[in-house]
């Protein structure tokens, strides 16, 4: 296939097996079963006669699928739980109730759903077995501001460093001390239960403290670093006076730190990365052999302005066509990662979809090249896709059309601009989420 169709298909096939590649059901399978009583998760057992009771709490985008998983393994030993899901990242569920709340900026029913969840674990105790499952979106989803930090006041804060541009670790930074629940406090709130967190990762590096904020991992960061990187970020002075407050009481010690390495509330505690942006680029790559493109895997770590990748992948679409280096047509070159975008418009759009339109304009007169970004959680920022092609035919069929592809990228526009092509790759929720997935195909 090397027709501008048969490229898109092509595409739109690997993507699928990526996502296949990072569904939850099968991630908690694959590392968490039970045979004879004795409960295997990873490489640690657990004779599960010692609990009096077992608990199935979490948060982020996977929980509700993962949570399913657990009922299939472990049925009527569930003594309850709840987990917390963005909207439509629903499933029934038999023992363990769901809550749907509001992502990437938290809400009242983010905030109603945690005040449940810690009252909840506030009842545990030394016999009692509590896993839980953390996946992409839980740092929004578990709301509980410290202090007197309002909803609003966090829901400001949050949505000042996305628009500047911060990184998921420095976003996660500062949302950590200003939480109740995240940075290793759900951990020292549930101790002295044994508590097994299963991690589906959507960070770069696959670093726990990181993942969803940490809730049950030692916290590296602190109060003063959060504040530096607001400082650096030019939002400090934006951010709600509640919040600027309690950082600065955190950081003169009136308030405590996270819990840090060594601290006694995670030594009953496990915790389990079962599903990566990495295993399913590898998926893709098998994927992309079978369709008899030449394949590399480029990374699983690309991070940066999206723009500024924008030029990198043109540079390499560029290369490829002109020397075969690294790999000769027809080809696959795959990526992933977390790229940002520093809003700087009113319009409608999310870093994939804004990834996708700057390289639209570098590939322009590249013959035969066709790019796929997308969100493996089906929702590419505040949209209902999860990415968007781009190909040396879209600023030519763009301009056909009076639409003028630098404008809309001026105005942060990309899903107007995508949608306006029929260039949109709509999912629908996955019920994952392991960052996104960078294809760069030559026919």
């Amino acid at each position: 296939m090397s027709g501008l169709g048969g490229l898109k298909q092509m595409a739109s096939d690997i993507f699928k097996e990526g996502l296949l590649a990072a569904d939850p059901v099968e991630a908690v399978h694959r590392h968490f079963k039970v045979k004879d009583g004795l409960l295997r998760v990873g490489d640690v057992d657990y004779f599960l006669n010692q609990f009096r009771s077992i608990w199935v709490i979490g948060a982020g985008k996977a929980g509700a699928k993962m949570a399913k998983a657990i009922e299939e393994t472990l049925g009527e030993r569930i003594s309850g739980g709840l987990v917390i899901v963005k909207y439509g990242h629903t499933e029934k569920l038999r023992r363990v109730q769901v809550r749907e709340a509001g992502h990437p900026i938290p809400d009242a029913s983010g905030q109603a759903a945690t005040e449940e969840l810690l009252a909840l674990l506030k009842q545990m105790g030394k016999d009692d077995l509590v896993i839980n499952l953390i996946s992409g979106g839980g740092s929004a989803l578990m709301v509980a501001p410290a202090g007197d930090i309002s909803l609003e006041d966090s829901r400001q804060t949050t949505e000042l460093m996305l628009r500047a541009g911060m990184k998921i670790d420095e976003v996660n930074a500062v949302r950590k001390h200003l939480s109740r629940i995240t940075g290793g406090r759900l951990a020292k709130t549930v101790y002295p239960a044994t508590v097994i967190s299963l991690v589906l990762s959507d960070v770069i590096g696959d670093r726990l403290e990181v993942i969803a904020s940490g809730p049950t991992v030692p916290d590296t960061t602190t109060f003063e670093q959060a504040i530096t990187l607001l400082r650096r970020y030019e939002i400090l002075g934006q951010i709600p006076e509640s919040a600027r407050k309690f950082l600065e009481k955190g950081a003169s010690g009136e308030f405590p730190e996270t819990p840090k390495p060594g601290d006694k509330a995670f030594e009953r505690a496990q915790d389990l990365i079962i599903g990566s942006n990495l295993i399913s680029l590898l998926a893709a790559k098998r994927c992309a052999t079978k369709l008899g493109l030449n394949s590399v895997l480029l990374a699983s770590t690309v991070q940066g302005e999206a723009r500024e990748l924008a030029k990198f992948y043109g540079a390499l679409f560029r290369e490829l066509k002109r020397s075969g280096n690294p790999v000769y047509p027809p080809a696959c070159i795959i990526a992933g990662g977390e790229p940002t975008v520093t809003v700087r418009g009113n319009g409608k759009g999310g870093r994939s979809q804004e990834l996708a339109l700057a390289v639209a304009l570098e590939i322009e007169d590249l013959e035969g090249c066709l790019f796929l970004a997308a969100g493996t959680d089906g929702s590419d920022g505040p949209t209902d896709a999860a990415g968007a092609f781009a190909d040396w035919t879209t600023v030519s069929r763009a301009r056909g059309k009076n639409l003028d592809p630098r404008d809309f990228l001026g105005r942060n526009d990309s899903y107007n601009f995508f949608s306006g092509l029929d260039d949109l790759l709509t999912t629908g929720p996955t019920g994952t989420n392991v960052m996104d997935i960078h294809l760069l195909i030559v026919g």
